[in-house]
């Protein structure tokens, strides 16, 4: 596994919460694409650099389990990494955790694929995503 772990922090705020008091469960996936942003910022393939490589990823699955409320004001730390590298997909690992406690709030699997601009069509991950999946 890759030694790559991106992080981001963010606090609840007060739209994202639903009348039960808590985080809406649509908004956990919000975070996930937040946490996944940062870690492709993070390892410098932000949407830009792929494209003029001609490629871009899409989100294909997504595994989430719910495992504790977060209310307003919580911070929280979207954990982002790398897990498994296939031809022309990948899988990242997420968790979302509370700031203060380190308690598992939730986590997911999300598998993506990398598809060629102008095709549309699945294409070889690119080596600027490969590499986090070798070891250095």
């Amino acid at each position: 596994m890759s030694p790559f772990e991106s992080t981001l922090e963010i606090v609840v705020r007060s739209t994202e919460i639903d009348v039960n008091g808590h985080v809406n469960n649509a908004k956990y996936v919000e975070y996930l694409e937040w946490g996944r942003e940062a870690f492709y910022e993070q390892i410098g393939a932000h949407y830009a650099a792929l494209e003029e490589q001609g490629v871009i990823t899409v989100t294909v699955n997504l595994t989430l389990n719910y495992r504790r409320e977060c209310r307003q004001g919580e911070a929280l730390t979207i954990l982002t990494r790398p897990e498994r590298l296939g031809r022309t997909s990948f899988v990242v690992r997420q968790e979302i955790k509370k700031a203060a406690s380190g308690e598992l709030a939730a986590d997911a699997t999300v598998t993506i694929v990398t598809i060629d601009v102008q095709t549309r069509r699945p294409v070889p991950v690119p080596e600027l995503l490969v590499k986090l999946f070798t070891s250095s």
